[in-house]
């Protein structure tokens, strides 16, 4: 395990709930981080951009009463996504707002930006940046980044397609400071798969989808439970970025999941055109055949505290049979 900076260094539980697009809100964040688990939503969620200076009050406002009224047992922090790329126009101001309410973590994807590192260093925030790829590891480093959230193969939304052993192995060659590994995580003991690997912490996203608190369709949530690795599709269609999806909502919107076409990535855009795809295709990764039911954070947080502690016990109880 890495030596861990400030706030990552005391999380109630090794887990990191990943920015969904349109789906995370300061509700689901909120459960998120008093069920001791980082909450986090992309700071594209709040339309118009006005919104997430009220988002942000709203967070940082209900946290701060909740570890007051229990300091024994205190929130773990959130994270705010930022889209690091050249069609994402509010960037700045986005990033103004994460500056002027101190978030304790900053999520960077596509793109790793020395002064948006730097804003956030201002006051004391964490930087981790997402990456497909040892290359693009380096490269956040090396413009300042914190961590690094390893987006391996299975990653629900936009994801890469190393395994994990490769992706965790290489980086911790060269780097000892946090990593989160993203990719099919949604149980307990892949948690403490991921930490065995030399990971941090885990990353989940999907499974957090049908949670009670996400701002997911009751239809999306279903799909979620009803669903497993078989009808998540890989395509780079929908933003001009590789990603998995459902296959339900693909055949949904009137195409073939077995024969999609390939997209121009040159016409990439994480801004309003490309919300309406991710409203009508449900990104979701490979780890949902463990999600059986929809329940609430706090409960689905509780199961994967217990699976991570009887996942623990019986990895001892192999390693010294008889004690």
């Amino acid at each position: 395990m890495s030596k861990l900076p400030a706030p990552l260094n005391s999380l109630p539980f090794p887990v990191i709930g990943s920015p969904l697009f349109i789906i995370s809100n300061p509700k689901l964040v909120i459960a998120q981080c008093i069920a001791g688990v980082v909450g986090s939503m992309p700071a594209l969620n709040a339309r118009p951009a006005e919104q997430l200076e009220e988002w942000l009050i709203e967070i940082t406002e209900t946290l701060a009463a909740y570890n007051k009224a229990n300091p024994d047992k205190p929130a773990a922090p959130f994270a705010i996504n930022q889209i690091v790329h050249k069609s994402n126009d509010r960037l700045d101001h986005d990033m103004a707002m994460c500056v002027k309410y101190k978030v304790p973590i900053i999520i960077t994807s596509l793109g790793a930006r020395e002064d948006i590192n730097a804003a956030a260093h201002s006051y004391g925030g964490v930087v981790l940046h997402d990456i497909i790829n040892n290359k693009h590891a380096r490269k956040a480093i090396e413009k300042g980044a914190d961590g690094l959230i390893a987006v391996a193969a299975g990653a629900g939304g936009h994801a890469g397609v190393k395994s994990p052993f490769a992706l965790i192995q290489e980086i911790r060659q060269w780097f000892d400071g946090p990593i989160a590994l993203s990719g099919a995580i949604s149980t307990g003991a892949a948690v403490l798969a991921a930490q065995a690997m030399g990971a941090d912490f885990g990353y989940i996203g999907s499974a957090f989808i049908a949670t009670e608190e996400a701002r997911a369709t009751p239809e999306y949530k279903q799909a979620i439970v009803d669903n497993d690795s078989d009808e998540i599709i890989y395509s780079n269609l929908f933003t001009g970025v590789h990603g998995n999806y459902l296959a339900p909502s693909i055949r949904a919107a009137g195409l073939d999941p077995a024969n999609l076409p390939e997209s121009d990535p040159s016409k990439m855009n994480f801004g309003g055109a490309s919300a309406k795809a991710w409203k009508d295709i449900w990104g979701c990764g490979q780890g949902i055949g463990a999600v059986t039911q929809v329940q609430s954070t706090a409960a689905y947080v509780a199961q994967l505290k217990r699976e991570y502690a009887a996942a623990k016990a019986e990895l001892l109880a192999h390693q010294y049979p008889g004690v």
